[in-house]
């Protein structure tokens, strides 16, 4: 997996998990909601990628 994808992957699961803390923090349940599903997403690409890598081996 490359070094950009791999951040990447990184990046979206930190955004979520700002948009989640911004959202609780505001009383905004919508921004919450969206933050869970954007750090869900990444942390499972996340996963993905380590699972390649440890076939590639």
């Amino acid at each position: 997996m490359k070094f950009e994808d791999r951040l990447a992957h990184q990046v979206q699961a930190t955004r979520g998990s700002v948009k989640k803390f911004v959202g609780r923090a505001t009383g905004n349940s919508r921004l919450e909601a969206e933050g869970r599903r954007e750090q869900a997403r990444g942390n499972l690409k996340r996963a993905a990628d380590k699972v390649r890598d440890a076939f590639k081996r």
